[in-house]
Parts: C-alpha cells; sequence; structure tokens
C-alpha cells in the first residue's frame, strides 16, 4: 500500500503532523496538500489537540512543490501558478496562522522554497544545526511565495530579505537564529526532544489565551497604535472570561500549580 503523504498522531494534547514523502525531501504534490488541509481541519476539530508540531520525515524537512507534479510537454499550456497558491498554499499560510493553538516546527533538514516559508509561517520555528533555509524561487524565475515576502522583510530587514530572494543562497540553521528567522538553532540528536518538551509545555497552558497572543502579533503590522490599543482591549475582554483567567488567579492565590483546559 501506499503511504500517506502526511502522518498525523494526536497523544496528550500534543498534535504531531509529519509530512511523509521522504524519497522527495517531503516536496508537496496535489495529493500532499489535500492530505495536509484533511489533517488541520482534523487538528483544529479535535479537543484534545492544544498545540501542533510540524516536522519532516526523512533527511529533509520541505523542498517546496515538486515540480515534477506540475511538469507539462512542449507545446502544452503552462500551468497556472496563481491559481496553484490561490488553492494551496495560500489557505495553508492562513490556517497555520489563524489556528487557534500554538504551532510549533521542527526543522530537521532542508526547508527550501514554499518548505521555507511554511517553517516561517510557524509560531515557534526549531531547527536542526544540519538544518538549512533556501529561498529557491530565483534559481527558477519565480517570486519568493507562501509568505515569504512578506515574513522576510519584517524579520530579518529588507536588506536581508532581498539578498535571500535574489540570490537563493542557502542560510545555516545558525544564521536563521542569529538573523531572527527562528526561535533556536540546536544540535540534530536534540531537536525532537526539545520540541516534544516545548509541545508539552503548551499543552499544558492556558491555549486559549496564547490563540488571542496569536491574534494580536499578526495584526500589529497592520495597525495603527490606537487600533491596537482597541484590540487589545477586546482581546484581554475575552480573556478575562475564560476558565483559564479563572483558574490562573485562584492557582495563584492558593499557591499551587495551575490546571489549565485551553478554555
Amino acid at each position: 500500500m501506499t503511504q500517506p503523504s502526511i502522518l498525523l498522531e494526536i497523544d496528550q494534547g500534543v498534535a504531531l503532523l509529519t509530512l511523509n514523502r521522504p524519497d522527495s525531501l517531503n516536496s508537496f504534490n496535489a495529493e500532499m496538500h489535500q492530505q495536509m488541509r484533511e489533517a488541520i481541519s482534523q487538528v483544529r476539530k479535535d479537543s484534545t489537540a492544544r498545540v501542533l508540531v510540524i516536522t519532516g520525515a526523512g533527511r529533509g524537512f520541505c523542498a517546496g512543490q515538486d515540480l515534477g507534479d506540475r511538469a507539462v510537454a512542449p507545446g502544452q499550456e503552462t500551468p497556472d501558478l496563481g491559481e496553484s497558491l490561490e488553492k494551496n498554499y495560500n489557505p495553508l499560510i492562513r490556517s497555520l496562522r489563524d489556528l487557534p493553538m500554538p504551532v510549533v516546527c521542527a526543522v530537521n533538514g532542508v526547508a527550501a522554497g514554499a518548505g521555507a516559508n511554511i517553517a516561517l509561517a510557524c509560531d515557534i520555528t526549531l531547527a536542526a544545526r544540519s538544518a538549512s533555509f533556501v529561498q529557491a524561487f530565483c534559481k527558477l524565475g519565480l517570486v519568493p511565495d507562501s509568505g515569504g515576502t512578506w515574513t522576510l522583510p519584517r524579520v530579518a530587514g529588507m536588506a536581508r530579505a532581498k539578498g535571500m530572494a535574489m540570490l537563493g543562497d542557502k542560510i545555516s540553521a545558525q544564521q536563521a537564529e542569529d538573523w531572527g528567522l527562528i526561535w533556536r538553532c540546536v544540535d540534530d540528536e536534540a531537536l525532537m526532544d526539545e520540541t516534544h518538551e516545548m509541545a508539552r509545555h503548551f499543552a499544558s497552558q492556558p491555549t486559549k489565551g496564547l490563540a488571542l497572543i496569536k491574534r494580536a502579533l499578526h495584526a500589529s503590522a497592520d495597525n495603527t497604535l490606537e487600533q491596537h490599543l482597541n484590540l487589545e482591549r477586546d482581546l484581554q475582554r475575552i480573556a478575562g472570561r475564560s476558565e483559564d483567567y479563572q483558574e490562573g488567579v485562584a492557582a495563584f492565590m492558593e499557591k499551587r500549580t495551575p490546571s489549565f483546559k485551553g478554555k
């Protein structure tokens, strides 16, 4: 039987999603996109899931688009790449941004093209020391997509964003950390242990409040200060009515460890 392109396991609040086309460095084809949509939808609907972890099988994280899935014979009409983004990659990036829980990415090898930008779209990104990030689009005469031209200038600055996007050089995991692209670079053998430790931490936290933090941070790029103060007010009102907030205050007053439920 053909192995699924996406593996999903949900255990003790942690949803582990593994990109599972290792022979192609986990590059995306149409089937993988469909399975990815189904997996994220399952995570969103599962009331026990408190954090999503994304990683790759084999020696790479994700090489982006499987170009063989777009190959056309001479004389045939060229594919509409904009339609591909509209149908597949853009909804994926939006779903990661809007998922009401922390999304942790463990980059276990090369993250190239859309694969790099999917990793950067996650809330917390850890990378193995041997991993690398490549904005490979310019090598094919394309524009970085999957949010790349939005994310890179904001996290790395315009000069570095232009260098990465227009030169397509490989950026090491350590350099990615130094530039503020990712949260942390860790030794290869420690990557999944540290990722699982972080995931277990998030699964025990007030994840409803963490989802509101995501909303506030994502909105900050486009809001004026006045708009953002109003948003913080509105989100704090929601957070203050949550069961987690009540539990956090009670635990503080009673000098005990809180038991958060993400509600």
